[in-house]
């Protein structure tokens, strides 16, 4: 059961990303948050680091294996996603405020998500630094997704496939971490994005509705 729940929150995960390059190229847009893209990012740079460099968690055997191998293809995916967001993400910029600013900016927010996860894991320690940190970071995406519709006004670099993914890359942990080995705080965490995951794939499906309506009126 372990094990099972481990790939499929790794696969779930590998599913989102490839589906926010794959709407990043093909939209020309970023489909990620960038303050969530930007801890994704540092999450996943220091803990495969720690895992392949540093042996921080132990021999890499076992579930520890399939979790770290996942980590470094997240990295890998992040890091693509990181690209559409340089490419395209001049969009998005507030109006009002010159684009130089832009680089400035997004350099800024990454120094700061990798300042906060290497605190973090400074503070807590193995393996709680990880998880606690992931948990958190995932409810903060949960609603920057729902945010990023909402401002956009559309369902640009977004898509079912890819909230339900997360949805389910997210509830396999919370399943194997909170109730299987209970922890209080990465429970109500992973009770929280489901909850948020959910309005986020209610709100996409209503869109779709009513977009296939208008169309149909057309």
């Amino acid at each position: 059961m372990e094990t099972l729940l481990t790939v499929l929150s790794g696969l779930g995960w590998i599913l989102v990303y490839e589906e926010c390059i794959r709407l990043g190229f093909k939209q020309k847009t970023y489909a990620m948050p960038f303050f969530a893209l930007g801890l994704n990012v540092a999450w996943e740079a220091v803990y495969t680091y720690s895992d392949f460099f540093l042996g921080e968690h132990g021999p890499l055997v076992g579930m520890t294996l399939v979790q770290s191998i996942a980590n470094a293809a997240w990295l890998c995916l992040d890091v693509v996603i990181l690209l559409t967001y340089f490419r395209f993400g001049r969009r998005w910029w507030p109006e009002g405020i010159d684009k130089k600013w832009f680089i400035p900016w997004s350099l800024l927010v990454l120094a700061s998500c990798f300042a906060l996860q290497l605190v973090f894991k400074k503070e807590f320690g193995t393996p709680m630094d990880a998880e606690y940190s992931a948990f958190l970071q995932n409810l903060l995406m949960s609603v920057l997704f729902i945010s990023m519709f909402v401002r956009r006004g559309s369902m640009e670099g977004q898509s079912l496939l890819l909230a339900v993914s997360k949805w389910i890359g997210t509830l396999a942990p919370t399943i194997l971490m909170g109730i299987i080995h209970y922890d209080a705080l990465v429970l109500v965490t992973g009770a929280l994005c489901s909850v948020f995951d959910l309005v986020y794939i209610g709100l996409l499906v209503t869109y779709r509705k009513k977009d296939k309506q208008a169309g149909l009126l057309r």
